[in-house]
Formats: C-alpha cells, sequence, structure tokens
C-alpha cells in the first residue's frame, strides 16, 4: 500500500486530506511569544481570522524546522504497517527542515529496509504546493502508482506558477525570504511587490504596483500571458484574511476565462502567515513555465 502525506505549509487541511486521499499531514509549527503551536493536531479545525487578528495588532511569530524525531513520528508507523510513502511536501529552498527529513528517512530504511520512501517537492508554497498536491492525489485515486506520479512531477511541478503581492512588509522585512525587494519597493506608500515562486523554489521580488487594483490586474495578466491548459486544471487562490481581494480577482479571472474555471480558494497557513503577514495574496495556475 501507498500513503500520501503532506503538510499544512502546503495548505493541506483535514478536509482537503480526506478528499484527495492524503493519510497524514505534518503539522509545520510556529511560535507566538515563546508558546509553539501546531495547526490541526488538537482539531480538524483551525482558525486562521483570529491567527491574522494577532498579527494585525503587532504580533510577529516565529518559525522553526521539524526536527528529525518529529518526522519518524509520523513515517514510522507507515513503514512498521507495511506502507511506502509519497511525501508531497513544500519548497526544499525555503527551509533546513529537509535535512532533517533526510535524517529521519535514512533512520528509518535501516530499519525498515524494505520499504520505499518518495517525495515530490513542490518548489512552492501555500496555494501552489496545494494545486500540486490536488493533482497527485487525483493520480493517486486514479491508481496511478508512485513512481507514474513522481515521473509526472520532474516535468508538471515547474508548470504551476505563483505570483502573488504582499500588503505590511514588516514580516517579509524581517524574515529576509523574499530577494529583491529592498529594490523593489523605494520609500513610496501604497506600493505593492509582485513576487513569484522561482525554478529554485525561493521567493523574488520582480516588480511593483501601485494601489491593489493594479496589483490584482497585474496578477489576471501573469495568468493571461502564462497560462497553458488553465481550465483543464485548477485555479488555486491563497489568501492571508482578505477575502475582498479573493472575491475581486476571481470575478476577473472568470470574466476573462469564463464562470466554470475551477477555483479554489486557500486561507494561507500560519507559518507561511508569519512570514507575508495578513492582506496578501497569491495565484497559482498550469502555466508554460513560472
Amino acid at each position: 500500500m501507498l500513503t500520501l502525506i503532506s503538510d499544512t505549509d502546503c495548505d493541506m487541511t483535514p478536509s482537503l486530506a480526506k478528499e484527495f486521499g492524503y493519510k497524514v499531514i505534518i503539522p509545520m509549527p510556529y511560535a507566538i511569544d515563546g508558546k509553539l503551536y501546531h495547526p490541526y493536531v488538537e482539531s480538524e479545525d483551525y482558525d486562521h481570522k483570529s491567527f491574522y487578528a494577532k498579527l494585525r495588532t503587532g504580533t510577529l511569530p516565529t518559525t522553526s524546522a521539524v526536527s528529525e524525531s518529529v518526522y519518524i513520528k509520523y513515517f514510522e508507523p507507515e513503514f512498521a504497517d507495511g506502507n511506502d510513502i509519497l511525501y508531497v511536501h513544500f519548497s526544499s529552498g525555503m527551509s533546513n527542515t529537509f535535512e532533517n527529513m533526510d535524517k529521519a528517512v535514512e533512520t528509518l530504511k535501516k530499519k525498515y529496509p524494505e520499504r520505499k520512501f518518495y517525495s515530490i517537492d513542490t518548489l512552492g508554497i501555500s496555494a501552489e504546493s496545494l494545486n500540486i498536491a490536488m493533482e497527485v492525489g487525483d493520480m493517486y485515486k486514479a491508481g496511478k502508482t508512485a513512481e507514474e506520479i513522481v515521473e509526472w512531477s520532474k516535468t508538471e511541478v515547474s508548470k504551476f506558477p505563483l505570483y502573488f503581492i504582499a500588503d505590511d512588509l514588516k514580516f517579509f522585512r524581517r524574515s529576509g525570504r523574499v530577494s529583491g525587494l529592498a529594490a523593489t519597493m523605494g520609500n513610496f506608500i501604497g506600493i505593492r511587490p509582485i513576487i513569484y515562486v522561482n525554478e529554485e523554489g525561493k521567493m523574488v521580488s520582480i516588480g511593483k504596483e501601485v494601489g491593489r487594483n493594479k496589483a490584482i490586474d497585474r496578477l489576471v495578466q501573469y495568468v493571461e500571458e502564462l497560462g497553458e491548459d488553465v481550465k483543464s486544471h485548477r485555479i488555486t487562490i491563497g489568501h492571508a484574511d482578505c477575502q475582498d481581494l479573493v472575491d475581486i480577482i476571481t470575478a476577473k479571472l472568470k470574466e476573462k476565462f469564463g464562470d466554470d474555471l475551477k477555483i479554489v480558494v486557500t486561507m494561507v497557513n500560519p507559518t507561511i502567515g508569519s512570514h507575508c503577514g495578513p492582506n496578501g495574496m497569491g495565484v497559482c495556475f498550469h502555466g508554460k513555465h513560472r
């Protein structure tokens, strides 16, 4: 048997996991005022709005890598039950947590040499990773083997671009996760940077727009210019508690591509939200390239 695993940095939720065949969601931790939180561990629900409300009052969470022992905690029961694992995870270019994952797999392989571990690095985050994870879930439910799915990922992962806009840049400035941000911003008020995740799975600032409407129009423009078989795939929209922006971009996308466009809206998970802050929004679609 094959067990599908994902993590909360992919915006995977318990309800989506059930829908797409994922048995395990690894919670990516964050801390506020020294207290560590693990999404969905104590409950299948997570209060995203309360999290972003705290950020709006000045709270600055911190994030940390998952330890080797935690990965073993989630992987070993599957190996012990005779299952192989396919882990669809967020970008290895954004965290050193995957060094710990590799150590955990190496440790477990010695104990369970007959078991196989496969991984798909989405080279993305949030709505981008979720889009890929849902495609993988579709193939898994259709009976595709792990080898077939991994082979698919070798060409298709790079065809799910994510472009997004940010609002309060103090979060990104503190984390230092976005290259080129200072050069893009200058000292102007009301400017929204345009950020994307590149082929290496890293966030890069590639431009700016004045005001949210122009910024949203630019996201739609990327879908138009880079889109490939857009209507044959899902469009995922990830937002950091700004449903008003989601409504605007949804209307614009449907105007361009039709009301039958397959759109999935997700609230950006708290560990990624700790870096981007509230009021950010991104769109992921099937494209020619990133």
